[in-house]
């Protein structure tokens, strides 16, 4: 008998309707196979998902209470510990998962990247650090300006520059954090 119902259950067409229509812990009297092939969506790696963007809510909390706390209090900006936030994923089309295909992810990095690498600052800084590029590829363009106009502070700036960046003290002036590589 319960091989029978379990043959039932087992169907493509049975199977297919139970992925598309309820989440686990919402339809308990669905059947699903721990042995099945296809995991609740909620579980999904990052690699198979895409998540809204998270949203800043710039240290204020009642905001981010009154979001249900989808987003992040505050982002990380230089060297300070990591915050956590939680948005909206969605299992990409091409994966075929158990479950609400939309669900709430939490323990999101509140990071940003805006595209500067550490590599190229370092390298701007000692090839064309007397230029000022170093500083205006990171977004410091008034200083940039003044480092320009003196050649590097003739030469003193130039070098303090370098030791910045190799300390972590010069960082891009938007607040992200460097691209991480890939």
């Amino acid at each position: 008998s319960s091989s029978s119902e379990l043959d039932k259950h087992l169907t493509s067409s049975n199977l297919t309707k139970n992925i598309n229509s309820c989440d686990i812990s919402f339809c308990p009297d669905k059947y699903y196979g721990p042995h099945s092939p296809y995991i609740p969506c909620d579980h999904l790696p990052m690699d198979f998902i895409e998540c809204d963007e998270l949203i800043d809510h710039q240290n204020n909390e009642t905001s981010f209470q009154l979001s249900g706390g989808l987003g992040c209090l505050r982002f990380q900006g230089g060297q300070q510990g990591i915050y956590f936030g939680s948005s909206y994923c969605h299992a990409l089309s091409f994966i075929e998962c158990y479950g609400n295909r939309t669900f709430i992810r939490k323990g999101l990095p509140c990071v940003r990247y805006n595209g500067h690498y550490f590599i190229t600052a370092l390298l701007f800084s000692v090839l064309l650090g007397f230029l000022g590029m170093d500083r205006f590829y990171l977004g410091h363009v008034g200083t940039a300006i003044g480092k320009l106009l003196t050649i590097g502070g003739l030469g003193i700036w130039w070098i303090i520059d370098v030791i910045l960046l190799i300390t972590g003290n010069l960082v891009p002036e938007d607040g992200s954090n460097w691209m991480p590589y890939v």
